[in-house]
């Protein structure tokens, strides 16, 4: 059993696209588990669907969102349905689709069923005035620069890169999730979580594999770069990152803050954000 695990807060124009993607999948799931983070109305905006849905509510832990404890909740809820497989898509992320396959695929073949399974995010540019069509975006997008693109069928192990997991679009199976033990709730609001949980996989030597043929079309939104409205979130999850690893994640945005003078370092290396 396949369950795609999305959380979500708004943006309810993007999930109804995602949805609208998972419909085109040659592999439909088999339920999708939406976690609405502070987000009373999400509900009503679902159009109905021909696979299993749950709707979970999570309320807002403090002034941040629970990140981290959404996938969790949502990972928890879909293996208690039943799942094997564990499908992640942001809520921006529409799927090819080839996705679901592809992923299931990886999560059940003996040779990489136990591996943490990424797959190419692109990147695509404003939508036009009648929006995006759902059977053009492979040629919208742009892949991100940063992370790799196999091109469909391949399948590349490896146990480098770690840093570069983005929980944008990923997969896993059950047992593996297990093993790492979900992602650690300590981080919330914007940053460090995906970092922190892709360390745990390294930590327990789970390859980390990239599959081809997992494509994911990333809506555009308005980002700020570095993301100075995060910055209190960014340091203190930097922070509990480096006391549990050891090292500092996310150091350009740190050193990007700091060359603006929003964060300072004090004596002993570490961060304080400046009032």
């Amino acid at each position: 059993m396949l369950a795609v695990v999305t959380i979500a807060h708004g943006r309810h124009d993007h999930l109804a696209l995602q949805q609208a993607g998972l419909r085109r999948s040659h592999r439909p799931p088999d339920l999708h588990v939406v976690v609405a983070m502070d987000d009373g109305g999400l509900e009503q905006a679902l159009e109905p669907v021909p696979w299993r849905r749950r709707v979970v509510h999570l309320a807002r832990s403090g002034p941040h969102l629970p990140l981290a404890r959404a996938r969790n909740v949502g990972a928890r809820t879909a293996i208690t349905a039943g799942a094997g497989t564990l499908v992640f898509l942001d809520v921006d992320c529409v799927p090819s689709p080839t996705l679901l396959g592809a992923y299931d695929e990886a999560a059940t073949d003996p040779v990489t069923s136990r591996d943490l399974l990424c797959g190419p995010v692109s990147y695509l540019p404003p939508p036009p005035p009648d929006g995006y069509d759902l059977a053009t975006l492979d040629s919208l997008a742009e892949p991100h620069a940063a992370r790799p693109a196999p091109p469909a069928g391949t399948v590349d192990r490896t146990r480098r890169g770690y840093e570069l997991f983005w929980s944008l679009s990923f997969a896993l199976g059950r047992g593996t999730w297990s093993e790492i033990g979900g992602f650690h709730e300590g981080y919330l609001g914007y940053g460090g979580e995906d970092t922190d949980f892709a360390k745990s996989a390294e930590s327990l030597d789970l390859a980390l594999t990239w599959v081809g043929a997992a494509t994911a079309f990333h809506q555009h939104h308005p980002v700020s770069s570095p993301p100075v409205e995060h910055v209190e979130d960014v340091v203190r999850n930097a922070t509990l990152f480096h006391a549990r690893w050891g090292q500092w994640p996310m150091t350009g945005w740190l050193s990007a803050f700091e060359e603006r003078g929003l964060v300072e370092r004090r004596g002993d290396g570490t961060y304080r954000v400046v009032r």
